[in-house]
C-alpha cells in the first residue's frame, strides 16, 4: 500500500488572523478555494519548499459553533526551526503565549488564535539555555 502524508486540517473562526499567527512561524499560503456552493474557504499553508507538509484552515463563512472551545482532542501541529529562541521572542512580541518555553534550547509549545497547539523543535543541536527562556514558567497547556 502506497500512502502520502497531504496535509492536517483544522477549523478556525477568525481566517485573517489564523493566516497571521501561521505566516509568522514562517509558513507561507500556497493555495486557496473559496466555495459559494459550500460557504466556505480553505487556507492551504506550509514551510517555503515543503508543499506537502501543508495546514489546511477550514472557514465555515456562517460561523461554527460547533469548534470546541479547547481543541486537546486535536493534539498538535509540530514545526522544526531555525532559531527557537529568535522565534519564540518573536512570537512573543506579538502578544502571542509561550505555553512551554524553550527551557532546554530544543522545544517549546505555542497555541494558535483557535486554540490549536504548536510544538517548536530546533533544528540540529539544542541551543544553549539563555534567558528568560531559561528560568520562564510553563503558562497553561499544551
Amino acid at each position: 500500500m502506497n500512502v502520502k502524508y497531504l496535509h492536517t486540517m483544522v477549523r478556525v473562526r477568525d481566517l485573517d488572523e489564523n493566516i497571521a499567527f501561521y505566516k509568522m512561524l514562517g509558513l507561507e499560503e500556497t493555495r486557496r478555494i473559496e466555495n459559494e456552493g459550500g460557504r466556505f474557504t480553505l487556507v492551504f499553508l506550509s514551510p517555503p519548499g515543503q508543499e506537502d507538509a501543508a495546514v489546511e484552515l477550514t472557514y465555515n463563512w456562517d460561523g461554527d459553533d460547533a469548534l470546541p472551545s479547547d481543541s486537546r482532542h486535536f493534539g498538535h501541529l509540530a514545526y522544526r526551526v531555525g532559531n527557537i529562541y529568535e522565534l519564540c521572542q518573536k512570537l512573543m512580541d506579538a502578544g502571542v503565549t509561550i505555553n512551554r518555553p524553550p527551557r532546554d534550547g530544543h522545544m517549546a509549545f505555542v497555541r494558535s488564535p483557535d486554540n490549536i497547539s504548536i510544538e517548536l523543535l530546533q533544528e540540529g543541536d539544542n541551543l544553549p539555555p539563555a534567558e528568560p527562556w531559561a528560568s520562564m514558567e510553563n503558562t497553561g497547556h499544551w
